[in-house]
């Protein structure tokens, strides 16, 4: 195989799963319903919390957070991933190959430190009730979502810097649906140890750490609970907790059985990464909002709030 002089080419393509192809037409009817849906879900919890003041706490404020990584991910791979199923072009361009990988590097580790931080308030909120509004000050959780973007941002650029100067040969064909460093490293026909090197010590503060940090919360929080002396309270403080662990168990189980795993056939990646790119920011709104009744409660306050507003501007309109 020739050796290009190439470090990023202007055109990559993506196979996506035209291994299966009977299975795109179906499979692009439920990335689409799924990216609308996402988009609803995520912009309204943004929105919700914006307009009604009683969710404007520090919970509600790591949930937005979440829900803006959601939408990057989700904004930055999915439309691309309509576009490839739905036509024979199954190209993208150097600039879309590259907001991919800067965008999911980002997002991926901002959302592990962001579900440790999460895991954290939930801890503050069960162990310290009286003194929880002292603790989380706006302040404090502004510092805390801070230090989730600022690492996820910092591991972005380190990744995409290291992915560009790669020398790349022969074929420019990526067997995936989106623009991913592992993938890319596949292709390279030079020496790739610093780019592995890289994803194997920075998996450590942003995979094993955020991890064992939401393991030694739920530690505390599981002792907190349990010396609850009424079992109204226990109820309350564990069905505060269940959705964040739910979210946590999809978001770090696929990743891990992803990534922990090099061995593991191409086909089956690729259905791992489409459920943490595409069904994963689809379920996380229905999880907080189905189970969360001061959400179906905001949810009801603005409707109505929104429907007296229709009905005195109409009132007001003059008679012709």
């Amino acid at each position: 195989m020739e050796r290009e002089n190439v470090s990023f080419p202007n055109t990559f393509v993506l196979l996506g799963f035209s291994e299966f192809p009977w299975l795109e037409r179906p499979l692009s009817a439920v990335v689409l319903i799924s990216y609308l849906l996402t988009l609803v879900g995520n912009s309204s919890i943004i929105l919700l919390s914006l307009l009604d003041p009683r969710l404007q706490t520090p919970m509600y404020f790591f949930l937005d957070n979440l829900s803006l990584l959601d939408l990057s991910v989700t904004c930055a791979i999915v439309p691309q991933l309509l576009a490839n199923l739905w036509g024979p072009d199954k190209t993208i361009a150097a600039w879309g190959c590259i907001t991919q990988v800067c965008t999911f590097s980002c997002t991926s580790c901002t959302e592990c430190a962001l579900l440790a931080m999460m895991a954290i308030d939930r801890y503050v909120a069960i162990s310290w009730p009286l003194q929880y509004t002292l603790i989380m000050r706006p302040w404090v959780c502004v510092q805390m979502a801070a230090v989730c973007w600022s690492s996820g941002l910092a591991n972005a650029v380190l990744q995409a810097t290291l992915t560009l100067q790669l020398p790349l040969c022969g074929h420019h064909t990526l067997d995936h649906f989106f623009c991913e460093i592992p993938v890319l490293i596949k292709l390279a026909c030079g020496d790739t140890t610093a780019n592995e090197l890289a994803l194997t010590l920075l998996s450590i503060p942003f995979g094993m750490v955020p991890l064992l940090l939401v393991v030694i919360s739920y530690t505390f929080i599981a002792r907190a609970v349990l010396k609850l002396p009424s079992a109204e309270g226990r109820h309350k403080a564990l069905s505060t907790c269940s959705s964040h662990l739910l979210v946590v168990t999809m978001y770090f189980g696929p990743g891990m059985y992803l990534y922990l795993q090099p061995s593991s056939k191409s086909s089956e990646a690729k259905f791992m990464s489409f459920f943490y790119c595409v069904i994963t920011p689809l379920l996380n709104p229905l999880i907080y909002t189905l189970r969360n009744k001061d959400v179906k409660t905001a949810w009801k306050r603005t409707l109505k709030s929104q429907g007296r507003l229709k009905t005195l501007k109409t009132r007001s309109l003059p008679l012709s």
